[in-house]
């Protein structure tokens, strides 16, 4: 469903800050200090899940203490609506997986569907490792189809978008993470 930039900005400007840029900073720094830790010596191929890993990635990777190889991969199951449905791959890293240590990154683990498939479809390719890296953990109590290696911040169990998340494919450019108004 496609929204105006009006009904964006009114979305933006009515919904709740969670986590400021300075705080979103703060989880990165964590994140590469982890992943340096345990991956350095290890030469990761780093996929960016696209679009919405492209910030979370774009400001992880300039804090990697390795030099790091990177690429991404564009699997969906969005495609601009507010729910998922079946997984759409839309492109496919050009890098060889195979024997490779993989280190994914995205925005957010929701129920894990979309992550848990790319992760798959790596091994598939010949990776000998996946791990991934997000920089939201949703808590939503429901079982997730898999769990993130490295993790930012925990989220609360609402809409989120900024910092590379969208909300109907708008405002993903916002340096904070913010959550749509709740009813009520």
């Amino acid at each position: 469903m496609e929204i105006t930039l009006k009904q964006a900005q009114n979305v933006y400007e009515t919904s709740d800050l969670i986590y400021s840029q300075e705080v979103i900073e703060n989880a990165l720094d964590k994140m590469a200090t982890e992943i340096n830790s345990r991956l350095a010596e290890q030469n990761p191929l780093v996929l960016c899940i696209m679009i919405g890993g492209l910030l979370p990635t774009a400001h992880l990777v300039t804090r990697f203490s390795f030099p790091a190889e990177l690429d991404y991969i564009h699997a969906s199951r969005y495609n601009g609506e507010t729910t998922g449905g079946d997984i759409q791959w839309l492109v496919r890293p050009r890098s060889c997986l195979k024997d490779r240590l993989v280190l994914l990154v995205d925005d957010i683990l929701d129920e894990g569907h979309t992550l848990k498939a790319i992760v798959d479809d790596c091994l598939l390719a010949g990776a000998t490792e996946v791990q991934t890296a997000v920089l939201l953990d949703k808590q939503h109590g429901r079982e997730k189809a898999i769990q993130a290696d490295f993790k930012g911040l925990d989220v609360v169990d609402r809409y989120v978008f900024g910092f590379g998340m969208d909300y109907k494919e708008h405002l993903r450019n916002l340096p904070g993470i913010y959550a749509v108004k709740e009813d009520g």
